[in-house]
């Protein structure tokens, strides 16, 4: 599942890939039932047993980053941020560092990604409570909207209604806690960071940047004029998220930060 926004609170992030991974999973199933009905020429291969054994073990060692879910992890502000939380950030991060190729188990990245979860946390936590602290409204209209996004992602509402069952999840849930929350970290962002538009100088300049990397790996990119407007959005992302941190450390600077593990 694909979220527009370049950094989101946690309980949406973990939305995002706990639905992602139910969607992969029917998709993957009806793959497989299609592959079986049409021809026995491809046969699935089995993991063999070092294979099994190797994951089995690379799975505990992620289990055992994990803390309690009622462990008060962080405190900001004097909001006090739990294991369950922290949890789920843990996982996506295992999870990334997992899709780049590199072991989240080694004891040099697990001390990486627990100073990386709680800096996401209480990055996460700032923005929120300063978009909470701004009045910033978000209308029921633009609640439903988002909502109709994620049942048109997973493919009507009696798909997207299982995804949520299968995390535990109700529509009222979803729309009251984690879009609101989500809505309200979005429009504060765009409020105190907003990125300004790129000059076609700017989009020419990544350009044959690209190009230029793009013709060293033997491939060759469309015409200017077919992407300069994903260039444009790009260039947005990166100057916001400059914008961002930015701001994220003149939070912290104001902020009572205390960690607890």
């Amino acid at each position: 599942m694909k979220f527009k926004k370049f950094l989101l609170p946690f309980m949406a992030g973990a939305l995002a890939l706990g639905l992602a991974a139910c969607g992969d999973d029917d998709k993957k199933a009806k793959e497989e039932t299609s592959k079986t009905e049409t021809t026995n020429e491809e046969v699935a291969q089995e993991p063999t047993k070092e294979e099994q054994a190797a994951f089995e073990e690379m799975q505990k060692k992620l289990v055992e980053q994990q803390v309690d879910k009622n462990e008060i992890v962080a405190i900001v502000n004097e909001e006090e941020l739990k294991g369950e939380e922290y949890n789920t950030v843990l996982m996506s991060i295992q999870g990334q560092m997992q899709q780049m190729g590199q072991d989240p188990t080694s004891k040099e990245a697990t001390e990486q990604i627990k100073e990386q979860t709680l800096d996401t946390l209480v990055n996460q936590t700032l923005i929120l409570q300063k978009a909470k602290e701004a009045d910033i409204e978000v209308s029921s209209s633009e609640i439903d909207e988002e909502y109709k996004a994620y049942e048109e992602q997973f493919g009507g509402k009696e798909a997207m209604e299982e995804a949520l069952k299968s995390q535990n999840m109700d529509a009222k849930t979803l729309k009251e806690e984690i879009i609101v929350e989500s809505l309200l970290f979005e429009k504060y962002i765009e409020k105190v960071a907003p990125a300004e538009k790129a000059t076609e100088k700017e989009i020419e300049k990544y350009y044959d940047e690209i190009a230029a990397q793009s013709k060293e790996a033997g491939q060759e990119l469309p015409p200017l004029k077919e992407i300069s407007g994903e260039i444009e959005s790009v260039l947005a992302q990166e100057q916001q998220q400059k914008l961002v941190a930015t701001h994220i450390e003149e939070l912290k600077e104001a902020a009572k930060i205390e960690f607890k593990i």
